[in-house]
């Protein structure tokens, strides 16, 4: 091989490896931001029932965040959202859908304290936070509660939330928003448990439209 020749193929192979290197460094950087963000509020300590906050669940660069307005028992004794029924029922939504679930970001927007309150401008900061460093192309709003919270966040250019469930809307600029039932509330009757699958099959309509790459 002639020195122009290797100096040409060194070039290629950083060429080839220069969109895997800025890849890695906003990965790096999104979990950075995510565990201080977690530290910050794991700080918060134990509530009146000696529980921990929920902490959100799922990868900090995910194309789809999943977001409910509140734990189960079951997520706030692990402190992880989306753990138990609401999670195997999600696991199962997506893998119908052909979603691969390493693409899920999950999260809650009542992560501490009474599951029954409203939202507090300390919830609406983590929530906002999250969805910064995730950067999804699509939230799925699991309920009006939590489509309230997301208007609330006032995010740059943000447009109203329309609240028309199955129907996949525009947000901000870059993310759009899939209005669908409190998936705690429809995991017992049948009918709800369809009304949900109807909202939620949206999103497998809305991931077989996006650009492969």
């Amino acid at each position: 091989m002639t020195p122009e020749n290797a100096r040409g193929a060194a070039r290629g192979r950083s060429d080839d490896a220069a969109p895997k290197d800025i890849e890695d460094a906003y990965l790096r950087r999104a979990i950075a931001e995510m565990g201080a963000l977690n530290d910050e509020i794991a700080s918060v300590g134990p509530d009146p029932d000696g529980l921990l906050p929920v902490m959100a669940s799922g990868s900090p660069q995910a194309e789809i965040a999943l977001v409910k307005w509140a734990p189960s028992p079951a997520e706030r004794q692990e402190g992880v959202a989306f753990f138990g029924r609401s999670g195997s029922a999600v696991l199962k939504s997506v893998q119908r859908l052909d979603i691969d679930p390493l693409r899920l970001f999950g999260t809650i927007v009542v992560k501490h304290g009474p599951v029954d309150r409203e939202a507090t401008p300390r919830d609406l900061g983590w929530l906002e936070r999250e969805l910064r460093i995730v950067a999804p192309k699509i939230v799925v709003a699991m309920g009006e509660r939590v489509q309230s919270a997301l208007d609330a966040l006032e995010m740059p250019l943000a447009a109203p939330l329309s609240g028309e469930e199955g129907v996949v809307g525009a947000w901000t600029p870059s993310t759009e928003v899939l209005p669908v039932p409190d998936i705690d509330a429809s995991l017992d009757e049948q009918a709800a448990k369809r009304a949900f699958w109807n909202a939620f099959r949206a999103l497998g309509d809305w991931h077989r439209e996006q650009p492969p790459y």
